[in-house]
């Protein structure tokens, strides 16, 4: 076992304490391969180092004790409670919106078009959140959802929406989206839906106040509404996107 005291650099001294710490579980806890992409190193856990490694112990198949414990059948709710890492966001998003009068649609697309960011991934947030809520939710809110990440780069001042300040002190002031963003912007404008993924735009940019407060039991009446939750529980159905719900229930599940 690595020693934290005897680890040079901070990302050594990191990595010794986090194997330090793996050490206290009653089961071997590992990380995704994607996870560790994201460390900026491309590598994996393998199974037979870890238990030569760990003698007694054996590699975590469910629940991590690390994390707050789901019900048996878990909802969406229990996801926002559970698993997503911050919810201020998606709920001032989709208070804005009701408060600007709009349809329960559009709310509903509000609230869950940054779940991928909340619980996920970044990369391709949109596409990643519409894959998740796709079976669940009726195509305007899922296809809302998937559009809103190109819509976010091209002004539409029809409703007041321009390119984002933001954008340019974040990603500079020649940044270009990519060209498949582009193209899907393009087949947007002609959509039916384009309306409700470019209001998702406006209410996602002016949803930032870290001192609002938003509760999510305002919100779920039009949950139950809009939301079809399995009976076996959110992650535990067979429905496309099942096993997106179950790698957040069991994120460190070796297999």
């Amino acid at each position: 076992m690595n020693d934290p005291a005897q680890a040079t650099t901070l990302s050594e001294r990191a990595d010794a304490l986090e194997e330090h710490m793996m050490h206290e579980l009653e089961h071997i806890v590992t990380k995704s391969v994607l996870f560790n992409l994201a460390d900026g190193k491309v590598t994996t856990d393998d199974g037979g180092v870890l238990m030569a490694r760990n003698p007694g112990k054996y590699l975590l198949m469910k629940e991590d004790p690390r994390l707050p414990k789901m019900p048996a059948k878990p909802t969406l709710i229990d996801y926002f409670k559970c698993r997503f890492a911050s919810t201020s966001h998606l709920l001032q998003s989709a208070a804005h919106a009701r408060k600007a009068g709009h349809g329960e649609k559009v709310i509903m697309a509000c609230l869950l078009h940054d779940i991928a960011v909340a619980s996920f991934i970044r990369c391709d947030h949109g596409y990643w959140g519409a894959q998740m809520i796709e079976p669940y939710v009726d195509d305007e809110v899922s296809w809302a959802v998937r559009t809103h990440q190109a819509l976010r780069f091209f002004p539409d001042e029809t409703v007041g929406y321009g390119y984002p300040e933001t954008y340019v002190k974040w990603f500079g002031p020649d940044f270009q989206p990519e060209p498949y963003i582009v193209d899907e912007y393009k087949r947007a404008r002609n959509h039916r839906h384009y309306m409700t993924a470019r209001l998702v735009t406006l209410h996602d940019l002016y949803s930032f106040d870290p001192d609002a407060k938003v509760d999510l039991e305002d919100f779920t009446d039009i949950i139950g509404r809009h939301f079809k939750q399995p009976k076996e529980g959110l992650g535990l159905d067979s429905s496309p996107s099942a096993h997106m719900w179950r790698t957040m229930l069991w994120p460190t599940r070796f297999l």
